[in-house]
């Protein structure tokens, strides 16, 4: 089973019934297995892994385009733990913060970051400033830029686009506020 994988990519489904269990470059999220890094996925017993395409890791720099997933929200801000930086994987222990002012173009003062962005959610952002000593400051103020991947807070499965703002559940029907990426 040699496929070519993004970040956030389900590997796995929970309807299988087959217990697959989380190797290197690869996370779990309600029994599911999902890549965290662009690469191969090989199986090993009951075990999946993520083998990148490129050995060496990157560090994010001013306009790099990474991808991260949201482990955290605050009124002020997402914070992100980064995945990968210009398609190439990085440390794991990389992070970034999307403030509210850095969401969107327009409107700026009226974005609530709650309506944007959910823990779990895959992100797509630039890297606008090194920030801190903790983290990277990111933008999603662009057209491609924002959620890549999310899945419902009540089924659980994976959402859909259907606008810049909403995501769908193609389950229930029931609509989810995003910031959405649109291709690129």
């Amino acid at each position: 089973m040699a496929a070519l994988v993004i970040p956030g990519q389900p590997l796995s489904s929970q309807t299988t019934g087959a217990t697959l269990a989380a190797g290197p470059g690869t996370w779990t999220r309600g029994g599911q297995v999902y890549a965290a890094l662009v690469g191969e996925v090989s199986r090993e017993g009951g075990v999946l892994s993520v083998k990148g395409k490129e050995e060496t890791q990157a560090i994010p720099e001013p306009n790099a385009i990474v991808i991260g997933t949201v482990s955290r929200i605050t009124r002020q801000a997402a914070t992100l733990s980064l995945l990968t930086v210009d398609g190439r994987p990085c440390r794991p222990d990389f992070t970034g913060i999307i403030r509210s002012q850095d969401v969107r173009q327009t409107a700026k003062d009226s974005v609530k970051i709650w309506s944007c962005f959910r823990p779990g959610d895959v992100v797509r952002a630039k890297v606008i400033s090194l920030g801190d000593s903790r983290s990277y400051f990111l933008s999603t103020a662009a057209n491609s830029l924002g959620v890549l991947f999310a899945v419902s807070t009540s089924t659980g499965e994976a959402l859909e686009a259907v606008s810049w703002e909403e995501m769908r559940d193609p389950s229930t029907g029931e609509v989810e506020s995003r910031k959405v990426a649109g291709p690129e």
